[in-house]
């Protein structure tokens, strides 16, 4: 759905580059960060309709950013996807119940990624 607002929590700026690329091409506005505190500063005075979560970020992990977002009343409902080089059996069961609402294996698919971001926005715009 055109407009609305993505945040991206990508610490890799090849990462967040094709991200930017495949979510542009869609219409969406696109707010960044590369660290979990500038994530947290961006969350201050915006709520994103999806949050796509960089697992392996430097000093705070996503995982414990995304159980930070989910103690925030405001933010509570945002639906994040983990993104994630290090998909392993088990993970994606870590990964909701750190808060996550699904997951992104990379090397993004950048046919399927479109349609796996408007699933979950879609979802997310039902449940209101």
């Amino acid at each position: 759905m055109p407009g609305e607002t993505i945040l991206v929590v990508e610490d890799n700026e090849r990462n967040r580059k094709l991200i930017r690329v495949l979510l542009r091409v869609h219409r969406y506005r696109i707010l960044e960060a590369s660290t979990a505190d500038e994530a947290l500063t961006i969350l201050e005075n915006t709520c994103p309709d999806l949050i796509l979560m960089d697992i392996q970020l430097p000093e705070m992990d996503g995982l414990t950013l995304t159980r930070i977002i989910r103690e925030q009343h405001e933010l509570k409902d945002v639906p994040i996807i983990a993104l994630t080089a290090y998909a392993m059996k088990g993970d994606q069961e870590k990964f909701l119940v750190s808060g996550c609402n699904g997951y992104i294996s990379k090397p993004i698919d950048t046919r399927e990624f479109p349609h796996v971001i408007e699933q979950f926005l879609t979802r997310s715009s039902e449940d209101v």
